[in-house]
C-alpha cells in the first residue's frame, strides 16, 4: 500500500510473538526518512525500518467502529493482521466463534458448550437472509436450503480443518438444521435416523488424538436426499481415508477408536460374558497410548447410544453381536503371543494360547489352521508351490495387517447397512451434501497418509479458489464493471506434480509392481523426474525424503513404508480361513463380490469407499489389485465431480489453541490454519478488485453529511451519489459505478469515514460553542434572581423575629403565674390525701382482726361436726357388714340344699319324660311324613341290601355288646343313673360353650370398647395437635402480618402462573388431541379414497370421522350404573372416542385402583375361607373314621345331612361376606363394623336354632326308617334284640339306638357350635387386625402431622405460613376430590332414575298418542305457511321445531355452507341462537336421540368448517364467537342457579327442562379451544412475516439510524431477494383488521383481549430473538427507533381499550433492550443501573446484547470487556433460565369466562337469506 505516513496514524507491524502488533505514528514521516517513529500499546517507542521501494509499508489499522465485523469483507483495510485482528476481537471479548470472510463461514472452536443450538434458533434462523443475522453454521445450512428450494439445484457444504477444529461437531449441527426444518412428512422419521447415524460412525470412526478427544480418523460426505416438497426422504454416505494403523498402533496419550473401549467397558453385560474381554487395560491394541480413559467421557453410557442408534437404524440383534463379536476378536488377536524359533527365523503360536481360542470362536473359524497360517505362508511358482515359515517380524506385520483388514472389512459393512438404512425408495429431487473432511496437515514425520490428506485439501482448494474467482466474475458481469484479471494463486503445477502421468503417484503404483521394488528406488525415480519442478524439492541432509511445496506451506515427506501402505498387502491363506467362518455375516465381509464396499484406511493401509454400492477391490489378491494411491485419486475425482456440480458453501474450522483450553486464542495457530484454509486466499482476491461495496441508498444515508443543499435537492440519489465522489476522490480507478451499487478500492470506505468524522467534529465545535454561551447566560440570570430572593427573605426573616421575641416575653409571665398557683395547690392536696389514707388503713386493721376470731370459732365447731358424724357412720358401717357376712353364709346353705334336691329331682325318671314329651310330638308328626316317604324305601332297600352283609356284622357285635351291657349292669338305676351323668357332663360341656362364647363376646366388647376410646383418645389428641396448629398459625400470623401482606402478593402470583400451567398442559393436550384427530382425518379420507370402487355406496353428509368426539358424551348421558359399567363403555367405544373427557378417565383410573385393592382383599379373605372349611371337612372325614364301627346306613345319612348343612352355611357364608363387603365399601367407621358384626351375631343364632330342630328331625326320621328296615330284613331277631334293650323298669320302653343316636346328635352339635365359635373367634380377630390396621394408620398419619409441625416449627415464620397455606390447599383438595366422586355417583344415580323416568313418560305419551290416532303432524307439516306465520306470531316461546330428515339440511345451510357476510346484518352470533332453540324445542318434547343428533352433527359441521378454511382469519374468528356463544347459552338456560343470576324472568322460563348438557358443554369448550389456538395460528403466520421489519428495521424516526459497512454476505443476500419490508404502519393496520374482524362477529371482549395478549407476545418474542441475533441492530440507534415503534403500539393498545388485557405487559423485554441499548455502558453504576433496569431479562440476554452493541459512529464507545464481566458478577445470584431465545411458539392458557346475552330467544328473527324455511316456530 502507498500512503504518506501522517502522525496519529495506527499501523500494524510483524512480532514473532503476537504475529502483529499494533502501534502509532507519533511523528510524519518526511521523504527520504529510512524509518518510522511508532509507540506500541504499551507506551513503549519502536523505530520501524521501511524501503518505500519495495513496498514494505506497514499494514493501515481499520478504525474502531469496523472492529468486530461479522463479514471480514466489511473491513475497508482487507489484510492478514485486520482479518486476524477482527477474529480475536469476536473470539475474546464478545465470544462470537463464527464470522463470515466472504462465502467462507469460520468457526473458532471454543472448547466449551454454547446455548446457541437450541431447537429455538435453529427456528429463528430459518426462513432469514443469510446476511441479515449473525454468522451461524445454522444461517450457512439455511442458504444451502433456501437456494436449493429456490434455484432447484444440489447444494454441498464443505467443512474442513485441523484435527480438534470442530469439523464433525460443525457438520453434525448442519445435518440437525436439515432434519428440523426439512422434517420428512412421512412416518418414516428419516431425519431421526439420519442423525442417528452419527453416534455409529463415531463409535467406529472417531478416536481420542493429542489434539481432540473425539477426532474423526476418516472423512465422510452425507448427501442429505430430499423430495419435491423439500422433505428428507432419505441420506447415503460416502467414507474416505480411514485410519486403518490406528486399530494395530496409537502413540502417547491417544486411544483406538472408541468402539473398543465402549465394549471392554460394557463386557461385565450378561450377553457378553461369551466375548471374553476384561478391562481395555488387558488388551494390546488398546493399552499401547497410556490412558485408556476421558475426562467426562463415559465409555458404557455411549455404547448404550450407539446399541440404541443402530437398533434405530434396522441393524438387527443377530448382526449387532456378531458385529461386537468380531471387535471382540480383534482385541484377542492383539494379545496372541508368538514365540520365536531357530533365532527367530520361524515362530508359532500356541494351541493352548486362550485368546488365539477366544479369536477363532468368536470369528467361527478353525483354530488349528488359523494356528498354522498365522506362522507361515504359501510361495507359488510356476513349478510347484511352497510353504515358507516366517520371522517373528513377519507375523507380526501379518497379524497387524489381518486386524487392520477385519477391521476395515467391518468399517465398509457398517457404512454399507448404514446406507441401506437410510435409503429411500421415493424418487430424489436434489440433496444437500455435507463434506467433514480432514485439513491440511504437517507433522514432524509425515507419511504416505498425510501426502494423501494434502494431496484432497489441494484438489479441493482448487476448487474453492475457482468458485471464488467466479461469484466475483458474476458480480462484477452483473453490475457492467469493466472485469480486468486478477492473479491469484493457482495450484494446477502441484497437482499435477502427484497425479499427472509419471507424477508422483504413479512412480509409487510403477514401483509397487516391481518384484523388489523399494521405497529408496522410489524416491530416486522421483529426484529424477522431477527436479526441476518448483513445487518439489529434495532435502539437504536425506536421501529417503522429499519436499512438495503446498498452497498452504511446504511439507517434507519420509519415505519409509510408502510402498508397503500402497499395497495393503493381507495374506490370502488367512483370509481363506475366515472366508470358511460358520458365521454367515463375517464370511460375508471377505467375499470377493461387487457388494462388498471399499474402504480406505488413513494411517496404515488404507482404502477409499467411493460408493456404497461401487464394486471393490479384491481383498486378497496381490496382483490383481488396484493401489491405495489410484483407488484414492479416483474417488477423490469423483467427489470433485460431484461438488462441482453443486453449489458449495464452506465452513472453515479453526483451532484457537493446542491446550484445548476455552476461550484462548494463539496467534500464531490461528494465522497458520488461516493460511492453510484459504481464508487469507479469500481475502486476497478481494482486496485485488473492489472489496468494499455500498448500495446507492445506503451510501446517500451514510454519507449525506457530506453533501451540499444543492445537491440533496435532487430526486436522483445515484446522480448525487457520483457528484459527490467526483468531488471527494479524485482518481477514478478507486472507485466505480455499479447498475445498484458502487465499487470502492481498499482504504477509500476509511477515506470517506474520515471526511464524515471531520465533518461531525465541526459541527460538534459548533453545538458546544454555542451551548456553552447559552448555559452561562442562564448561570447568570438565576444568579441574580437568587440574590433578590434571599435579601427579600432574610428582612422578612428579621421582622418576624422581633414580633416573636415579644409575644413570648407575654406568654412567660402568664406561664409563671398559673404554675406557683398550681404548685401550692398540689402541696395542700397531697397533705389532706396522706391523712385520709392514714385513718382508713388503722380502722380497716381493727375491723379485720374481729372478724378473723369469729371466723376461727365458726370453723372449730363445723370441725367437731364433721367428726363426731364420720365416727358414728364408721360404727355403723361395721354393725351393716356382720350382718350381710351372717345373711350370706345362711343364704348359701339353703341354697347347697335346695340344689341338692334338684339334682335329684332330674335323675328321676319323671323329668325325663317331661324331657320328651316333645321328642313324642316330633315322633307323631314324622310318622305321618313316613307314610309318604314309602316310595323312597324302593331305593333305600336297594341300598340295604347292599349293606345287609355289613349289618349283620354289626348286629352280632351289638348283640355281644348287649349280653356284656346286661351283665355289667343289671339294675334300672345304675343304668339311668350313667345315662344322666353322660347326659350332665353334655350339659356342663354345652354351657362351658356357652360360657366361652359369652366370655369371647365380653372380650370382643371390651377390646372394642378399648379401641373406640383409642380412637377417641387420637381423635381429642389430633384436635389438641390442631388447636394448637392453629395457635401457632395465629401467633406466627400475628407475628408476621407485614411479611405475610408483602407475601400475599407474590403467593397469589405464583398460584395464578401455576393454574395457567395447569391450564396450558390442558390445553395443549387437547392440541395434540385436535392434531391426532385431523391426522386420523386424513388417513381415514386415504383409505376411503383407496377402497372405493365405481359401486360403492356415498356416506351421508353429516356422518365423518370426527364422530368420535360427537359421540363421546354419551358416555355421560347413557345409563352408566357404576364404575365397572363405564370401563365396559370406554372399552366398546374405544380410546380415541374416549379421550375427549379427561377427566373421566382420571376419575375411573382412580376407582379401577380402589377396586382392584377391594379385589385382593377379597380374594384373600376367600382363599382362607377356603381353607378353613377344608380343614373343617378334613376334620369331619376323621371323626368319621373314628366312628366307622357304627351303623353304615347311620353314617351315610349322617353324610348327606351334613353336606346339605355346608351347602346351606356355604350360602350363608357368601351372604355374610357379600353384606361385610357392602358395608366395608359404604363406610369403614367402627359402627359399621359393629353393625356387621350384630348382623353376624344374630344369623349365627339363627342358624344354630334351626340346625338343632334340623337334627332332631332328621335323628328321628333315621331311626323311624332304621327300624322298619330291620323289621323287614331280620323280623324276629330285631323284635327280640328291641325286646331286650327296653328299660326295665319304664312303663313305655326306650330304645336303646335312639338313646345313642340322641347322644351322638348332642356331640355333633356341639362340634358344629365349636367350629362356629371358631369361626367366630376368627371373624372377631380379623375385624381386630382391621381396627389395628386402622389404628395403625391413624397413628402413622399423626407422627407425620407431629413431624411436618416440628419441621414447620423450626423454620421461618414466611416459610410456615408457606407450608400451612400449601398443606391445607392439599387437604382441601383431597376433600375437593372425594365430594366430587360423592356427586358423581348421586348425579350417576340422578341420571338413572331420570332415564327411567324419560323412559315411562315415552311409554306413557306412546299409550297416549295410541289412544289418539290422528295424523297431526304431517297435516301440519303441509299446512299454508301464512297461516303458521300468524300462529306462532302469537305465542312464540322461542323454540324451533324441524323434522329429523332435515338435520342434514339445516348443518349444511346454517354451518357448512353459511358465509360471515350473509349474516353481518344480524345479530351477532346468530347462528349460536338459532341452534339453541332447536336444542330447546327437541328439550321441550323430551327427545333425547334427537339433542345428541343435533349436537353430534353441530360439532363435526364445525370442525369440517374449520378444517377446510384453515387459514380464513374471518371464518376462525366466525366460528369461535358462534361456538362461545352457543357454550354460554347452554350455561346460561341450563337451570343452574350459578348462571341464572342476570337472567331475566322470561330467560328463565326459557330454560332446559328435561336434560343435563354439561358434557356437551365441556366438548364445545374443548372445540372453543381448538378454534382459539387454529385463530393464533392464523394471525401469528400473518404477522411473523412483518415484525422484524415493521419493529427492528423500520425506520419511524427519519434520519436516526446511519447505515454501517456491508460485507459480501449482506449485499449478496439483499440482492437476489425481493423487496419484503413491511412498515409498522402496515403492521398496524393488519391488526386492526383483526380487532374489527373479531369485535363485528360479536367475540368476547375477554376473549379479544386474549388473543391480542398473545399476538403482543408473538411480536415480543421475535423481535427480540431477532434482535439478539443480529449485530447491526444492536445499537442506540436502533434502541431509540424500537422505542418509539413500542411506543406506537401501546399507544394502539390504548385506543382500543385493550391496556387492561395485559398484551403491553409482554412488551416488557423487548422495551428493556431498548433501553438497554440507549443506557451508558461504562461505569459500575452504569452496570447497576443496568442489572436493577432489565428485570425481564435474562443474564444470557444481558450479555448478549452488550456483546452486539456497535457503535454507529466513532463517537460512540464500544462496551468493554471488564464492564461486561461486571454486569455477569453481578447477576450470578439470578436463577435465570439457560436458553438465550425466547419460545414464540409459547401459548398462554385461554379462558372462556361466562358472558349471559340480554337478548331473548323469542326476540330473535331469522332472515330469509339463510334459506331455513323448513323451521317452525312453536
Amino acid at each position: 500500500f502507498s500512503f504518506s505516513p501522517l502522525q496519529y496514524t495506527r499501523v500494524w507491524i510483524p512480532d514473532p510473538d503476537e504475529v502483529w502488533r499494533s502501534a502509532e505514528i507519533i511523528k510524519d514521516y518526511k521523504e527520504g526518512d529510512k524509518s518510522l517513529q511508532l509507540k506500541l500499546e504499551d507506551e513503549t517507542l519502536y523505530e520501524y525500518p521501511i524501503n518505500l521501494q519495495g513496498n514494505e509499508l506497514p499494514f493501515l489499522r481499520n478504525p474502531d467502529i469496523l472492529v468486530g465485523q461479522n463479514d471480514l469483507t466489511a473491513l475497508s483495510y482487507l489484510h492478514e493482521p485486520a482479518v486476524l485482528h477482527n477474529l480475536k476481537v469476536r473470539f475474546l471479548e464478545s465470544n462470537h466463534i463464527y464470522t463470515y470472510c466472504g462465502i467462507v463461514l469460520v468457526a473458532i472452536n471454543p472448547y466449551e458448550q454454547l446455548p446457541i443450538y437450541e431447537q429455538d434458533v435453529i427456528y429463528a434462523y430459518s426462513g432469514q437472509n443469510m446476511g441479515d443475522m449473525d454468522p451461524h453454521i445454522f444461517a450457512v445450512a439455511e442458504e444451502a436450503y433456501k437456494q436449493m428450494a429456490r434455484d432447484e439445484k444440489n447444494q454441498s457444504i464443505i467443512v474442513s480443518g485441523e484435527s480438534g477444529a470442530g469439523k464433525t461437531v460443525s457438520a453434525k449441527y448442519a445435518m440437525r438444521f436439515f432434519a428440523t426444518v426439512g422434517g420428512s412428512a412421512s412416518e418414516t422419521n428419516i431425519e431421526a435416523k439420519v442423525l442417528a447415524s452419527s453416534p455409529i460412525m463415531e463409535a467406529i470412526g472417531n478416536a481420542k488424538t493429542t489434539r481432540n478427544d473425539n477426532s474423526s480418523r476418516f472423512g465422510k460426505y452425507i448427501q442429505i436426499g430430499f423430495d419435491k416438497e423439500y422433505h428428507i426422504i432419505g441420506a447415503n454416505m460416502r467414507t474416505y481415508l480411514l485410519e486403518k494403523s490406528r486399530v494395530v498402533f496409537q502413540a502417547e496419550d491417544e486411544r483406538n477408536y472408541h468402539i473398543f473401549y465402549q465394549l471392554c467397558a460394557s463386557s461385565s453385560l450378561p450377553e457378553f460374558k461369551e466375548l471374553g474381554l476384561t478391562c481395555a487395560e488387558d488388551f494390546f491394541y488398546t493399552s499401547q497410548g497410556g490412558d485408556t480413559s476421558i475426562d467426562g467421557v463415559d465409555d458404557a453410557d455411549d455404547f448404550e447410544k450407539t446399541r440404541h442408534a443402530f437398533t434405530l437404524l434396522g441393524v438387527k440383534e443377530s448382526h449387532q453381536m456378531t458385529i461386537f463379536r468380531i471387535i471382540a476378536a480383534i482385541l484377542h488377536l492383539g494379545n496372541l503371543e508368538i514365540q520365536g524359533e531357530r533365532d527367530g527365523e520361524a515362530c508359532s503360536v500356541s494351541g493352548e494360547d486362550e485368546h488365539l481360542s477366544s479369536f477363532c470362536s468368536l470369528l467361527g473359524v478353525e483354530q488349528s489352521q488359523m494356528q498354522h497360517w498365522l506362522c507361515h505362508r504359501k510361495l507359488v511358482t510356476t513349478a510347484e508351490t511352497y510353504v515358507k515359515s516366517m520371522t517373528l517380524h513377519q507375523v507380526v506385520n501379518a497379524r497387524n495387517a489381518l486386524a487392520k483388514h477385519i477391521y476395515a472389512q467391518l468399517f465398509s459393512w457398517i457404512v454399507q447397512h448404514v446406507n441401506k438404512a437410510l435409503h429411500s425408495t421415493v424418487g430424489q429431487h436434489s440433496f444437500i451434501g455435507v463434506l467433514d473432511i480432514y485439513g491440511f496437515e504437517t507433522f514432524e514425520v509425515n507419511s504416505f497418509e498425510q501426502f494423501c490428506i494434502n494431496y484432497a485439501n489441494e484438489k479441493l482448494q482448487q476448487q474453492f479458489n475457482s468458485h471464488v474467482f467466479k461469484l466475483e466474475q458474476e458480480e462484477y458481469m452483473k453490475e457492467g464493471i469493466p472485469w480486468t484479471l486478477i492473479d491469484f494463486y493457482d495450484n494446477q503445477p502441484c497437482i499435477d506434480l502427484i497425479e499427472a502421468k509419471l507424477g508422483i503417484l504413479d512412480l509409487l503404483d510403477e514401483e509397487c509392481k516391481v518384484p523388489k521394488g523399494t521405497d529408496q528406488n522410489w524416491v530416486q525415480k522421483l529426484y529424477d523426474r522431477h527436479a526441476a519442478s518448483q513445487h518439489f524439492q529434495k532435502p539437504r541432509m536425506s536421501n529417503t525424503s522429499f519436499i512438495v511445496l503446498h498452497f498452504a506451506d511446504k511439507v517434507e515427506y519420509q519415505s519409509e513404508g510408502f510402498l508397503e501402505k500402497n499395497r495393503d498387502t493381507v495374506y490370502e491363506e488367512q483370509i481363506n480361513i475366515l472366508k470358511a467362518s460358520k458365521y454367515q455375516m463375517v464370511a460375508d465381509l471377505f467375499q470377493e463380490e461387487g457388494a462388498v464396499p471399499a474402504a480406505a484406511l488413513r494411517k496404515g493401509t488404507p482404502r477409499i469407499k467411493v460408493r456404497s454400492a461401487s464394486p471393490a477391490f479384491k481383498a486378497a489378491n496381490k496382483e490383481h489389485r488396484k493401489t491405495v494411491g489410484h483407488q484414492f485419486r479416483n474417488s477423490l475425482q469423483l467427489l470433485m465431480e460431484t461438488l462441482n456440480a453443486t453449489t458449495p458453501h464452506y465452513v472453515r474450522c479453526i483451532k484457537p489453541n493446542d491446550e484445548k483450553l476455552p476461550f484462548k486464542f494463539d496467534p500464531k495457530r490461528a494465522v497458520q490454519q488461516l493460511r492453510a484454509c484459504g481464508v487469507l486466499e479469500t481475502i486476497r482476491i478481494s482486496a485485488a478488485g473492489f472489496p468494499s461495496r455500498w448500495s446507492y441508498p445506503d451510501f446517500f444515508d451514510r454519507y449525506r453529511v457530506l453533501m451540499n443543499k444543492r445537491d440533496l435537492s435532487k430526486n436522483d440519489k445515484k446522480q448525487i451519489c457520483q457528484t459527490l465522489l467526483e468531488d471527494l476522490i479524485k482518481d477514478p480507478d478507486k472507485f466505480q459505478f455499479g447498475r445498484t451499487k458502487i465499487f470502492f478500492r481498499a482504504g477509500q470506505v476509511a477515506y470517506l469515514e474520515k471526511l464524515r468524522a471531520d465533518k461531525f467534529r465541526a459541527a460538534t465545535i459548533m453545538i458546544q460553542k454555542t451551548v456553552r454561551g447559552w448555559l452561562q447566560r442562564a448561570k447568570y440570570q438565576r444568579l441574580r434572581r437568587a440574590t433578590l430572593a434571599l435579601q427579600r427573605y432574610a428582612r422578612g426573616h428579621l421582622a418576624r423575629r422581633l414580633y416573636e421575641n415579644l409575644r413570648r416575653t407575654r406568654a412567660a409571665i402568664i406561664l409563671q403565674k398559673q404554675y406557683r398557683m398550681v404548685r401550692m395547690r398540689r402541696a395542700f392536696l397531697r397533705v389532706r390525701n396522706a391523712t385520709i389514707t392514714i385513718q382508713a388503713f388503722a380502722r380497716g386493721m381493727f375491723v379485720r382482726r374481729i372478724y378473723r376470731q369469729m371466723l376461727m370459732e365458726h370453723k372449730a365447731t363445723i370441725l367437731q361436726k364433721f367428726a363426731r358424724g364420720w365416727l358414728a357412720r364408721v360404727r355403723l358401717r361395721r354393725a351393716r357388714a356382720a350382718a350381710v357376712v351372717l345373711q350370706c353364709h345362711w343364704r348359701r346353705l339353703q341354697a347347697r340344699r335346695q340344689l341338692k334336691a334338684l339334682r335329684i329331682e332330674a335323675r328321676s325318671a319323671q323329668h325325663l319324660k317331661k324331657l320328651n314329651i316333645g321328642m313324642e310330638n316330633k315322633v307323631v308328626q314324622l310318622q305321618r311324613k313316613v307314610d309318604e316317604q314309602n316310595k323312597e324305601n324302593k331305593l333305600l332297600n336297594e341300598q340295604l341290601s347292599m349293606l345287609t352283609s355289613a349289618h349283620s356284622s354289626e348286629v352280632e357285635k351289638l348283640k355281644k355288646e348287649l349280653q356284656e351291657y346286661q351283665q355289667s349292669q343289671r339294675g334300672e338305676g345304675n343304668q339311668l343313673l350313667s345315662l344322666q351323668e353322660e347326659m350332665e357332663r353334655l350339659r356342663m360341656e354345652l354351657e362351658r360353650a356357652h360360657g366361652e362364647r359369652e366370655v369371647m363376646e365380653d372380650s370382643h366388647g371390651k377390646e372394642r370398647d378399648l379401641l373406640r376410646k383409642r380412637i377417641s383418645d387420637l381423635e381429642e389428641e389430633n384436635t389438641l395437635l390442631k388447636q394448637e396448629k392453629e395457635e401457632l398459625n395465629s401467633r406466627i400470623l400475628c407475628q408476621s402480618e407485614d411479611e405475610f401482606a408483602r407475601n400475599t402478593v407474590e403467593e397469589n402470583i405464583q398460584l395464578k402462573k401455576e393454574l395457567e400451567e395447569d391450564r396450558s398442559r390442558y390445553q395443549n393436550l387437547i392440541k395434540e388431541y385436535a392434531s391426532l384427530e385431523q391426522r386420523y382425518d386424513r388417513l381415514m379420507d386415504e383409505i376411503t379414497i383407496i377402497k372405493q370402487t365405481p359401486g360403492h355406496r356415498r356416506n351421508p353428509s353429516n356422518q365423518s370421522s370426527l364422530e368420535s368426539d360427537s359421540n363421546n358424551p354419551s358416555i355421560c348421558t347413557s345409563e352408566i350404573g357404576d364404575t365397572e359399567d363405564v370401563i365396559q363403555q370406554v372399552e366398546e367405544i374405544g380410546m380415541e372416542k374416549a379421550a375427549m373427557d379427561m377427566t373421566l378417565f382420571l376419575k375411573l383410573q382412580k376407582r379401577v385402583r380402589e377396586l382392584e385393592l377391594e379385589r385382593k382383599k377379597l380374594q384373600t379373605q376367600l382363599e382362607k375361607k377356603e381353607q378353613e372349611s377344608k380343614k373343617s371337612q378334613v376334620v369331619e372325614t376323621k371323626t368319621e373314621a373314628t366312628s366307622e364301627h357304627e351303623d353304615f346306613a347311620y353314617n351315610s345319612l349322617k353324610r348327606q345331612e351334613l353336606e346339605s348343612e355346608n351347602k346351606k352355611l356355604k350360602n350363608e357364608l357368601n351372604e355374610l361376606r357379600k353384606a361385610i363387603a357392602d358395608h366395608a365399601t359404604q363406610n369403614n367407621s367402627s359402627n359399621n363394623v359393629q353393625d356387621s358384626y350384630n348382623l353376624l351375631l344374630n344369623q349365627l343364632k339363627s342358624a344354630n336354632e334351626e340346625l338343632e330342630v334340623r337334627k332332631e328331625e332328621v335323628l328321628i326320621l333315621r331311626s323311624q326308617i332304621m327300624k322298619a328296615a330291620q323289621q323287614k330284613e331280620t323280623g324276629k331277631n330285631m323284635e327280640r334284640i328291641s325286646s331286650s334293650a327296653g328299660w326295665p323298669s319304664s312303663d313305655r320302653p326306650i330304645d336303646q339306638e335312639d338313646a345313642i343316636e340322641a347322644y351322638q346328635g348332642v356331640c355333633e352339635t356341639n362340634r358344629l357350635l365349636e367350629e362356629q365359635l371358631q369361626n367366630q373367634r376368627r371373624e372377631h380377630e380379623e375385624e381386630m387386625e382391621a381396627l389395628k390396621n386402622q389404628v395403625d394408620s391413624m397413628q402413622e398419619e399423626l407422627e407425620k402431622q407431629q413431624q411436618a409441625l416440628l419441621q414447620t416449627l423450626q423454620l421461618s415464620p414466611e416459610v410456615q405460613v408457606e407450608l400451612g397455606l400449601q398443606q391445607e390447599i392439599t387437604r382441601l383438595t383431597n376433600e375437593n376430590l372425594d365430594l366430587k366422586e360423592l356427586l358423581e355417583k348421586l348425579e350417576n344415580n340422578e341420571k338413572k332414575l331420570k332415564k327411567q323416568l324419560k323412559i315411562y313418560m315415552k311409554k306413557v305419551q306412546d299409550f297416549e298418542a295410541s289412544q289418539t290416532v290422528v295424523p297431526v303432524e304431517r297435516r301440519s307439516h303441509k299446512r299454508n305457511m301464512q297461516v303458521a306465520v300468524q300462529r306462532k306470531e302469537k305465542d312464540f316461546q322461542g323454540m324451533l321445531e324441524y323434522y329429523k330428515e332435515d338435520e342434514p339440511l339445516l348443518i349444511r345451510n346454517l354451518i357448512t355452507d353459511l358465509k360471515p357476510q350473509a349474516v353481518s346484518a344480524t345479530v351477532p352470533c346468530l347462528p349460536a341462537y338459532i341452534l339453541f332453540m332447536c336444542i330447546r324445542h327437541a328439550d321441550y318434547i323430551n327427545d333425547d336421540q334427537k339433542v345428541h343428533s343435533l349436537l353430534t352433527s353441530t360439532i363435526n359441521g364445525i370442525k369440517k368448517v374449520l378444517k377446510k378454511h384453515h387459514d380464513d382469519f374471518e371464518m376462525t374468528s366466525f366460528w369461535l364467537a358462534n361456538t362461545c356463544r352457543l357454550l354460554h347459552c347452554l350455561k346460561q338456560y341450563s337451570g343452574e342457579e350459578a348462571f341464572m343470576t342476570q337472567n331475566t324472568a322470561k330467560q328463565n322460563e326459557h330454560c332446559l327442562k328435561n336434560f343435563d348438557l354439561t358434557e356437551y358443554r365441556q366438548v364445545l369448550g374443548h372445540l372453543s379451544i381448538q378454534n382459539y389456538q387454529q385463530l393464533i395460528n392464523i394471525a401469528e403466520g400473518i404477522l411473523q412475516p412483518m415484525i422484524v421489519s415493521a419493529v427492528l428495521e423500520n425506520e419511524s424516526i427519519q434520519g436516526l439510524s446511519s447505515v454501517k459497512p456491508m460485507g459480501y454476505r449482506k449485499y449478496s443476500s439483499n440482492s437476489g431477494e425481493g423487496d419484503n419490508s413491511y412498515s409498522l404502519d402496515e403492521m398496524i393496520r393488519q391488526l386492526n383488521s383483526f380487532h374489527s374482524i373479531m369485535c363485528d362477529q360479536g367475540l368476547d371482549p375477554e376473549i379479544i383481549q386474549q388473543v391480542f395478549k398473545q399476538l403482543f407476545y408473538m411480536i415480543n418474542a421475535v423481535a427480540l430473538n431477532n434482535l439478539l441475533l443480529r449485530k447491526d441492530v444492536c445499537s442506540w440507534s436502533t434502541g431509540m427507533q424500537l422505542r418509539f415503534n413500542i411506543s406506537q403500539l401501546e399507544e394502539w393498545l390504548r385506543g382500543k381499550n385493550l391496556q387492561q388485557s395485559g398484551a403491553a405487559q409482554t412488551l416488557e423485554p423487548l422495551i428493556q433492550a431498548a433501553q438497554l441499548l440507549q443506557l451508558k455502558k461504562k461505569t459500575s453504576e452504569d452496570a447497576e443501573a443496568i442489572c436493577s433496569l432489565c428485570t425481564s431479562l435474562t443474564t444470557q440476554q444481558i450479555v448478549k446484547i452488550l456483546n452486539l452493541y456497535t457503535p454507529v459512529n466513532e463517537f460512540e464507545e464500544r462496551v468493554t470487556v471488564a464492564f461486561i464481566r461486571n454486569i455477569q458478577k453481578q447477576l450470578q445470584e439470578r436463577n435465570d433460565p439457560p436458553q438465550l431465545l425466547l419460545d414464540f411458539k409459547h401459548m398462554f392458557p385461554v379462558l372462556f369466562p361466562f358472558n349471559p346475552s340480554a337478548i331473548t330467544m323469542d326476540s330473535i328473527h331469522l332472515p330469509a337469506s339463510l334459506n331455513l324455511d323448513f323451521l317452525n316456530k312453536v
